[in-house]
């Protein structure tokens, strides 16, 4: 099994970027909640929900390809971007990547 890092950056406030290492086949929501990162996954990382919606800053080649399902969700997301994807699809193939998650301190329960 290949390791890599990713990188997460943060829009909210107060938390500085860590680099961590994922393993092949492991989601970008896997990592965070290994890690004690809060990232939001109210279906319980299943790609039912938009809640866990990342931005890929650089990687987008390391990752799997986004599913129309995926695509569906994303787009009922707040802020979607172009380089939006959900954390719990955001499986690595092969090679590091770079993340960005938004500011989770709007969700119910903080």
């Amino acid at each position: 099994m290949n390791i890599f890092k990713v990188k997460i950056n943060f829009e909210e406030k107060g938390h500085e970027t860590i680099e961590l290492p994922i393993a092949e086949g492991e989601s970008v929501l896997d990592v965070c909640l290994e890690n004690g990162i809060e990232l939001q996954h109210n279906c319980g990382g299943v790609c039912g929900c938009s809640t866990c919606h990342i931005y890929v800053n650089k990687g987008m080649d390391n990752i799997q390809e986004i599913s129309d399902k995926e695509e569906d969700f994303i787009d009922r997301a707040v802020n979607p971007r172009i380089t939006s994807r959900l954390g719990c699809q955001c499986v690595i193939i092969d090679g590091d990547i770079e993340v960005t998650l938004p500011d989770q301190s709007g969700f119910m329960g903080h």
